[in-house]
């Protein structure tokens, strides 16, 4: 059995290998969304039974999470030690022996088991695209648990489903929090949970580590950050782009009075000279390119003023506007959106929205630095009367 992901899903590859009893292993070659990075994921089952899940790799990191719910102090090498098992996967040889010299027991490495599952399952019920090979003759010997798959299928894509009411804020397990108002978190967590998430919460640890890290499934402690994420005590970001977030915020706070604009929309001559002409006009400037991404940075980075191009792909300029008009973060803030064509239709909309005005592409150079300065004026004399 063998095919394509987008001409047959993982749950209905599943309950095929539940239904007909099968046992081997399951293969899946995709390219993970977030990254374009090639991932393997292998699923040995047993009898129709989920008996263990892992990458195509042999790194040991998932299981070092998990032993710290158990004992911290226990050191791992990245050897084959247990040649009696079938496959060389150094992470169920570990549990093995783990478990042969009493190190953990049966229900914690069935707790882990389950946990690395359950990840492996969140991951592949979450995509649309790769290929697959079922292999009846790949066997995995001997078993520590075996799963049956109807149960855990029920569970995990209820959360992938429910992951969607995480967006904008939370978009992958693989983002990292950072910790930010602590005196707001300390006011609204329990000290014991503030404490964890103190030690844990590095701004170099992700989300799917954390929820390793404090005995959760991946879903359960996305959602229960997700609040504070909305109020912007606590930034999001995936650590490949948290120097960029963190050289920004840093600026930020060492020239005050130097204003933070944002743009989001299409790397293309629009954005060169917005980013151009204001730079050299003395404000930071930040261009960012993919509209989903885009409102967790903007919540990290607080911009004074942002332009945003209507016309985009996943989200377009009038639904980001009305997200960052929900929240109180930007509720003052001066948003513009970017247009090629100057329609009643798109005026009256952009208001109704909450955008504060509209630019007509093509603009001249004095005309972008007149709307920028009229708005930002316009807002610090409001904050000063409202002061007053």
């Amino acid at each position: 059995m063998q095919g394509n992901l987008r001409e047959i899903d993982i749950y209905s590859i599943l309950q095929m290998i539940e239904a007909g009893q099968r046992t081997g292993l399951l293969c899946v070659d995709t390219c993970n969304s977030n990254h374009c990075k090639q991932q393997t994921y292998l699923i040995f089952v047993s009898n129709g039974q989920v008996v263990y899940a892992t990458y195509g790799d042999t790194s040991l990191s998932r299981l070092r999470d998990y032993l710290h719910l158990y004992d911290g102090n226990i050191k791992l090498e990245q050897k084959p030690i247990n040649a009696y098992i079938t496959w060389n996967i150094p992470e169920y040889q570990y549990l093995w022996q783990l478990l042969t010299e009493n190190r953990i027991n049966h229900i914690q490495a069935n707790s882990i088991i389950y946990g690395l599952v359950h990840e492996i399952l969140f991951d592949l019920l979450s995509l649309h695209q790769g290929r697959f090979i079922f292999d009846s003759t790949s066997l995995l010997f001997p078993h520590l648990n075996a799963l049956k798959i109807t149960p855990i299928l029920s569970r995990v894509i209820k959360q992938v489903q429910d992951w969607k009411q995480l967006y904008p804020y939370i978009q992958s397990p693989d983002q990292c929090p950072v910790l930010v108002d602590m005196a707001q978190l300390h006011s609204a967590l329990p000290p014991a949970t503030m404490t964890k998430l103190e030690h844990w919460a590095d701004s170099k640890t992700s989300i799917r580590q954390l929820a390793r890290y404090l005995n959760c499934d991946i879903f359960t402690f996305a959602k229960a950050i997700h609040p504070y994420v909305e109020k912007g005590w606590v930034k999001i970001a995936f650590l490949a782009n948290l120097n960029q977030v963190k050289h920004q915020l840093t600026r930020k706070l060492e020239h005050k009075s130097t204003k933070l604009i944002a743009y989001i929309g299409n790397e293309d001559y629009t954005s060169q000279v917005i980013e151009s002409t204001l730079k050299a006009h003395g404000y930071e400037v930040i261009i960012l390119t993919n509209p989903l991404e885009s409102i967790g940075f903007l919540f990290k980075l607080q911009p004074d003023f942002i332009f945003c191009q209507i016309a985009m792909p996943e989200l377009d300029g009038y639904e980001i506007c009305s997200m960052l008009r929900n929240s109180t973060v930007f509720m003052e803030v001066p948003i513009i959106l970017v247009t090629e064509q100057e329609k009643l239709v798109e005026c009256i909309k952009a208001k109704i929205i909450g955008a504060t005005d509209y630019l007509t592409v093509p603009f001249g150079n004095n005309d972008l630095v007149m709307l920028v300065e009229q708005y930002l004026e316009s807002d610090m004399t409001s904050k000063i009367n409202n002061t007053c």
